[in-house]
């Protein structure tokens, strides 16, 4: 029997975020630290390693979690709830921030993003590590209550399994599993265990 094809959805790289340090540490009180932080047009990512000159690029305990994904609409889904008008993507931390992809499904599932030309270069993939849970400086630094709105659609932790670039822009999801861009922004709970 012949594998399954593939499943491709169009999205959009919508921020690339780099930073060779953690803002968020100790007590949310205490306030961010100022640290260097880069908006690339292009990040390059090294296989089980994750994005080069990130705090997470090389770190034994990160190697299945060095790159996040987060969706987009999952933060304009929080700011509806909460009625706090537009949240700043750039404040989650998240490493690329993805229009138009459900993330949920892609938890232990391997893919591919395919940006820029959609060359060889310009394809990563990435094994879908575990969910990424929010912590409480995100009611800190984006607005009371999105820790708990987040939960559920905090994005995805990734172990890259190719060396490539990301690009901003336009970029594929090639994906083993269906997923549907409309839930995009939909908090997926696991049910709790008795």
């Amino acid at each position: 029997m012949a594998p399954l094809a593939p499943f491709e959805y169009p999205v959009e790289i919508e921020l690339l975020l780099v930073s060779p340090e953690h803002a968020y540490f100790g007590r949310p009180r205490d306030g961010a630290a100022d640290v260097p932080t880069s908006y690339p047009e292009a990040a390059e990512v090294v296989a089980g390693k994750g994005l080069v000159g990130d705090r997470f690029f090389g770190k034994a305990a990160h190697m299945d979690a060095a790159v996040t994904l987060f969706a987009a609409e999952a933060l304009e889904e929080i700011a509806r709830e909460l009625g706090t008008g537009p949240l700043d993507p750039t404040l989650t931390r998240r490493n690329v921030v993805l229009r138009g992809a459900e993330l949920a499904p892609l938890v232990g599932e391997e893919f591919t993003i395919r940006s820029g030309d959609g060359g060889d270069e310009d394809a990563v993939t990435l094994r879908g590590g575990r969910p990424a849970h929010p912590c409480a400086w995100m009611d800190r630094v984006l607005a009371t209550g999105v820790h708990a709105a987040m939960r559920g659609r905090g994005g995805v932790r990734c172990m890259p399994l190719t060396d490539g670039v990301l690009r901003r822009g336009p970029a594929v999801l090639v994906s083993p599993v269906r997923l549907d861009p409309a839930r995009a922004g939909v908090a997926v709970r696991r049910p709790r265990l008795p």
